[in-house]
């Protein structure tokens, strides 16, 4: 069995994987070395990689070593499945959660153009070709942090959540933050998507990160939402890196 480690930002997603079929995922926040430890007692794991974009834990690389018959710490040293092809001045600069979900979109359509947008702390696109070039990307700032950014750099506006029930036009301060941001998120989204499509008109799009699910049911175009697409990538990498 396989252990996938991936540390974001704002928390650690794990997930426990035979061959390809996800048996168990976990959110913590925060993380902690015993909460790997757990996983360790209740499945027979012999392969494992980790994923981070946070300062390196060099306590949890030596515990995951020393249990691990195979392990892999993902940086631009290792090889990726020759499907992926990602210029080499891209690697070293490329976030690692960015890589895993561009090997998993390729990994899952094939020779199709692709638009990959994570929706998390920051929203992420990449963009790939039918053959499976990775042209780039782009990054904005996430809902959640450009609520806590409307809060802190201004005096007077508050601290709000998105909500279920969301307004085209705010009637309240509060209403018109939440319809602000995440209105502007919809459409830019959309406009990527639209603008991406002008060229590719069979373009396939996921889209993934933590509040994936809640802008999928409100963009105005067609997507496959996946919240574990970063797992399935390292765990890709991990496969192929197991079988070569």
């Amino acid at each position: 069995m396989n252990l996938i480690i991936e540390q974001g930002n704002s928390s650690t997603k794990v997930a426990v994987v035979n061959g390809e079929v996800i048996v168990e995922t976990f959110v913590f926040k925060p993380f902690h070395l015993s909460d790997i430890k757990s996983l360790f007692e209740k499945y027979p794991l012999t392969h494992g990689i980790l994923s981070t974009v946070i300062d390196v834990n060099v306590e949890l690389i030596a515990y995951l070593r020393e249990r691990l018959p195979y392990f892999i710490f993902l940086d631009e040293f290792v090889p990726l499945p020759p499907s992926v092809h990602i210029p080499e001045p891209m690697l070293p600069v490329l976030g690692k959660d960015r890589l895993a979900a561009i090997v998993a979109a390729i990994y899952r359509e094939p020779g199709r153009p692709l638009l990959v947008i994570d929706a998390g702390t920051a929203i992420t696109y990449e963009f790939i070709t039918p053959e499976g070039v990775y042209l780039g990307g782009n990054i904005s700032p996430g809902m959640t942090t450009r609520f806590k950014a409307l809060n802190q750099f201004t005096s007077k506006l508050p601290l709000v959540k998105e909500c279920e029930k969301l307004p085209f036009i705010g009637t309240t301060t509060d209403t018109a933050l939440q319809a602000g941001v995440v209105n502007g998120i919809v459409y830019e989204m959309d406009g990527f998507i639209n603008e991406w499509k002008v060229k590719y008109p069979d373009l396939f799009v996921f889209l993934t990160g933590g509040h994936s699910f809640y802008f999928e049911r409100r963009l105005k175009n067609s997507i496959f939402a996946d919240i574990n697409l970063v797992l399935i990538g390292l765990n890709r990498i991990l496969e192929y890196n197991v079988e070569n």
